[in-house]
C-alpha cells in the first residue's frame, strides 16, 4: 500500500486533476490511497471517477474515496493536502470591487493588497480548524499547503499549531522552466539560490551547468529587440496565462521577455531577478499600479476580475471533461511540487524544492519565525533550509514591510480586532498608496461585505 493522501477541498477543479495525474504518474505514489473532501458534494463523484480512470489507464493500484465528513477523512492520514477559498468567488467580488471604488486596483488579490488582507481573514481561521483536526486525527501527517495568501496562512499555523506545515507555489518552478526555455538549456541544469516570501521571491544566484546564469541572461537582454526571431523550444503551456504577443505561429524570445516587464525591470535596478509572474509582482510595489501606468497596462499587467475567475473556472470544469473522456494520460509533470515532495519524503530520497516555511536563517533580512520562501531539502528527515540567503538594501526592506503587514494580519485574523485589521491594511505597501481616510473606509467596507465568513470580527 502506498500512502494515505488526504485533500482538502478535493472537489477543486483546478487542483484536483493535476495532483491526480501527478500522483499516477509517481512511481513511490501509484498505490497511493487518495481520500477526497471538500464541504461541496457535487463535484466529489467525478473526482474520485477521474482517480479511477487514471489509475486504470496507467495499471496503477491508485484508490479513491470522498466524503464531506472531514475527521472521517482525516484519520490516519499521512499527508493533508489543503486547497481552499473561503467563501468562494462571492467573498473574492468584494476583495476586488470594493477596493477599486477606494483607489486601489488589483492584478490578482489574493496575497497583499486589501484582497489579501481579507482572503486572509477568512481563511486563516479555517485553517486552524483543520490543523486542530489534523493534530488529533493524524497528528504525524505533513500539512501541505497550496492555499493563498500563502505566507500568512503558514504563519499562523506554524505560529499557532504544532503541525508539520509547508507551503508549496509553484511560481519559481515556472520561472525557471522559462528560464530554461530563454537560455535554451536543460531545466535539471539550472541551480537557483532563493530568498523572499510567497510571491515575492528573490533569485540571487543562477547557476547553469557552472556558468553564471545572471551573465547569461544579461546576454539575452543586451539584444532584446532581435529575441522576436528567436523561437522557444517549446510553446508556454496555455495553464500558465500566457498569450503570446507577435504574430506567427511560434513562440518567440520576444512574446517571453514582453510578459517579463516587471520582472526584468527589478533585475535591472536590484542586480537580483523576482522570482514570481508580473501579475503577483506589481501588488508587492505600488508604483507599478498607477493611473499614469494604466493601472499596470503600460507594464504588460492586467487586473484580474471575478468574471476572469468565473471564465477560468469553466475551462477547468472543461477540461475535467476531456480528461475523463481520454484514453491517455498527460506524461509531463504539472509543475506542482506536491508529488515529488510527497516521494522524497516517503523515500527518504533527498530532494531540493522552493518551499514556504519557517525562517530560520533563510533569509537574513527577515525575522526569526517569519514564513519565508526559500530552497529547502526535503528527504525522510523533514524539510529543511539550504542556505542562508541576503538581498540588496531596497529588496530587503521593501520584505520587511511586507512581513510587517503580514504578521499584523495574522494577529487580525485570530483575534478578530478590527484595529489590527487596518493597521495591517495601512502598513500593506499596496493599500498604503491612497489616502488615510479611503483607507479607513475601504477597511470598514470590506469588513462590513464579507462579514458572513468573518465571525472573529462579530463582536469588535
Amino acid at each position: 500500500m502506498g500512502p494515505r493522501i488526504t485533500i482538502i477541498g478535493g472537489g477543486s477543479y483546478q487542483w484536483t486533476p493535476k495532483l491526480l495525474v501527478d500522483f499516477v504518474n509517481t512511481p513511490a505514489l501509484a498505490d497511493a490511497e487518495i481520500v477526497l473532501h471538500d464541504i461541496d458534494a457535487e463535484p466529489l463523484p467525478r473526482m474520485v471517477e477521474l482517480a479511477r480512470h487514471l489509475a486504470g489507464l496507467r495499471g496503477v493500484g491508485l484508490t479513491a474515496s470522498a466524503t464531506t465528513d472531514r475527521a472521517a477523512a482525516l484519520d490516519d492520514a499521512e499527508y493533508v493536502v489543503v486547497n481552499i477559498s473561503t467563501g468562494g468567488f462571492a467573498s473574492m467580488r468584494h476583495d476586488l470591487e470594493i477596493p477599486a471604488r477606494h483607489g486601489v486596483r488589483q492584478t490578482v488579490g489574493d496575497t497583499v493588497g486589501p484582497g489579501g488582507v481579507l482572503r486572509a481573514l477568512r481563511n486563516i481561521p479555517v485553517f486552524l480548524d483543520i490543523a486542530r483536526d489534523v493534530a488529533e486525527h493524524c497528528p504525524d501527517a505533513w500539512l501541505l499547503n497550496l492555499s493563498n495568501p500563502m505566507t500568512t496562512i503558514c504563519r499562523a499555523l506554524t505560529r499557532e499549531t504544532s503541525v508539520k506545515t509547508v507551503g508549496l507555489c509553484h511560481e519559481i518552478t515556472i520561472t525557471q522552466f522559462l528560464l530554461s526555455l530563454l537560455l535554451d538549456e536543460s531545466f535539471l541544469d539550472l541551480t537557483l539560490t532563493v530568498g523572499g516570501v510567497n510571491h515575492l521571491p528573490f533569485v540571487t544566484a543562477l547557476d547553469v551547468a557552472g556558468d553564471d546564469g545572471f551573465d547569461l541572461l544579461r546576454a539575452v537582454l543586451g539584444d532584446a529587440d532581435a529575441r522576436d526571431g528567436e523561437p522557444l523550444a517549446m510553446a508556454i503551456p496555455a495553464g500558465l496565462g500566457f498569450v503570446k504577443g507577435s504574430d506567427g505561429p511560434e513562440w518567440t524570445k520576444g512574446d517571453l521577455l514582453r510578459h517579463w516587464k516587471v520582472k526584468l525591470e527589478l533585475f535591472h535596478r536590484f542586480g537580483v531577478l523576482p522570482g514570481a509572474g508580473d501579475r503577483h509582482l506589481a501588488e508587492f510595489f505600488p508604483n507599478f499600479l498607477t493611473e499614469d501606468s494604466g493601472w499596470g497596462a503600460r507594464w504588460g499587467v492586467g487586473l484580474t476580475t471575478i468574471e476572469d475567475r468565473e471564465r477560468h473556472q469553466a475551462a477547468h470544469i472543461g477540461a475535467l471533461d476531456t480528461m475523463l473522456a481520454s484514453r491517455e494520460v498527460e506524461r509531463l509533470p504539472s509543475g506542482e511540487m506536491v508529488a515529488p515532495v510527497i516521494q522524497c519524503l516517503v523515500l527518504d530520497q533527498p530532494g531540493r524544492f522552493p518551499l514556504n516555511m519557517p525562517n530560520e536563517g533563510q533569509v537574513a533580512d527577515l525575522p526569526l519565525g517569519a514564513t519565508v520562501e526559500s530552497m529547502c531539502i526535503v528527504s525522510g528527515n523533514g524539510v529543511r533550509g539550504r542556505e542562508s540567503v541576503a538581498l540588496p538594501a531596497g529588496v530587503a526592506e521593501c520584505l520587511r514591510r511586507v512581513a510587517a503587514s503580514q504578521e499584523l494580519t495574522v494577529d487580525a485574523a485570530i483575534t478578530g480586532d478590527r484595529d489590527t485589521a487596518f493597521a495591517a491594511m495601512l502598513v500593506d505597501p499596496l493599500t498604503s498608496r491612497v489616502d488615510y481616510d479611503a483607507i479607513v473606509a475601504m477597511t470598514d467596507e470590506m469588513l462590513g461585505a464579507t462579514a458572513a465568513w468573518l465571525p472573529q470580527f462579530a463582536s469588535s
